[in-house]
């Protein structure tokens, strides 16, 4: 059974201090619950409540579910046997409120929104599954800026989780991604269309917001896929380059592939996603650090009382193998029963979508049984024999 709808979790208080009486979450369900098998998923920056199924009326406004090969009947986190809640994050744009739903004087909110965090996502979300009757969760799973998520549940909710499993994750992000940021913010903001962000009701700041994602894409993508799915190639004489203004000379050079692809994935996404919404939730993943307030990673997960997986892939240089093995390092200091699964692939970042044959193994065991589940691998060799080093990594972090 799937649930789409929005519930108000009431009186909402933001890191920042400031308060929304009546706070309004969008989420989707599926399966049923039978009070200990709730899989709570955290959706990507971009992302939204619609992990799973077809798009029909009332779904969020995706061309499909966002993780459909993982998340379904059968799959790895199979819907017949667990309970799966997904939520759309404060700030965004997918009907939990943020930037562009309608403030107290009945406007949309634009940038008198309050700033949010990592941690108002996750208060939000503890607040939602009360609403819904659900206490201590089976697993929290997500990807990317979502995996902080499911870190911070391990911090925020540390009894309230049972395994954890942040994907393609990282305790925070480098500065080379702060700065690829930065510049995706300051594309929206010098759009003169975005007039300080009260756009809406006219022309949105459209050319910035296709910036910004094509910034995005870039860092989302490896050099090796890159090379492997454009090349140099030109785009051919029938192809449109009329997203961008060109200078005069633009004619005689070739239109090439790669930015054929960037221009067409900047048209859709700003069909699709607010522009406010980008700024807010670059932010909040910008600010996020699994550390703050502690001395350590470490000494923030001490008091996890449950198993974590952790997935990385090695052509993802966003967020990198050698940061989740950092976090592993974490787990392992504190006595919490981890796994860093290495997964072997040239998709960069995006891997964790575009390849459920590798993800769903893994994940589905570990939902099973934990770290001994038997497609779960670790970078660490096993305590019985000191030796038995999973596939792919052990030579990562030798030496």
């Amino acid at each position: 059974m799937t649930t789409r709808d929005r519930r108000s979790i009431g009186r909402f208080e933001f890191a920042c201090g400031d308060v929304i009486d009546d706070f309004t979450v969008a989420y989707e369900t599926y399966g049923e619950f039978d009070g200990s098998n709730a899989v709570l998923v955290c959706h990507a920056l971009t992302g939204s409540q619609h992990v799973s199924g077809r798009q029909t009326k009332g779904t969020a406004g995706q061309a499909r579910a966002w993780w459909d090969d993982i998340v379904g009947p059968g799959k790895a986190v199979d819907t017949k046997e667990y309970y799966v809640v997904c939520a759309n994050v404060p700030g965004s744009c997918y009907g939990t409120d943020g930037p562009p739903s309608e403030g107290p004087d009945g406007e949309p909110w634009g940038t008198d929104f309050p700033p949010v965090t990592v941690r108002d996502w996750t208060h939000a979300q503890r607040a939602l599954l009360d609403e819904l009757g659900v206490g201590r969760l089976h697993a929290v799973v997500g990807g990317s800026v979502g995996g902080m998520n499911v870190l911070d549940w391990a911090v925020a909710y540390p009894d309230d989780v049972e395994r954890i499993v942040p994907v393609a994750a990282a305790a925070r992000l480098d500065p080379q991604c702060l700065a690829l940021d930065a510049i995706a913010r300051r594309a929206i903001t010098t759009d003169p269309n975005w007039d300080g962000g009260d756009y809406y009701g006219g022309e949105p700041p459209r050319d910035g917001l296709a910036l910004a994602r094509q910034i995005g894409h870039v860092m989302y993508l490896s050099k090796d896929s890159m090379q492997q799915k454009f090349g140099r190639r030109s785009a051919g004489r029938d192809a449109i380059r009329d997203t961008f203004p060109v200078d005069p000379a633009a004619s005689f050079f070739p239109y090439r592939d790669v930015e054929s692809y960037l221009d067409y994935q900047a048209e859709k996404f700003t069909k699709r996603f607010d522009a406010n919404s980008y700024l807010y939730l670059t932010r909040a993943m910008d600010d996020y650090d699994l550390a703050e307030g502690y001395e350590s990673d470490a000494a923030a997960v001490a008091a996890f009382g449950g198993e974590a997986l952790l997935l990385s892939f090695t052509g993802d240089w966003h967020f990198t193998v050698e940061q989740s093995e950092e976090m592993a390092e974490a787990f392992r200091s504190v006595d919490v029963p981890v796994a860093h699964h290495v997964v072997d692939s040239d998709h960069g970042h995006d891997a964790f979508l575009v390849e459920p044959e590798k993800v769903g193994p893994p994940l589905r065991d570990f939902l099973a049984e934990g770290v001994d589940g038997t497609a779960v691998h670790d970078t660490a060799p096993e305590e019985d024999n000191g030796s038995d080093y999973a596939p792919v990594h052990n030579s990562l972090f030798s030496g």
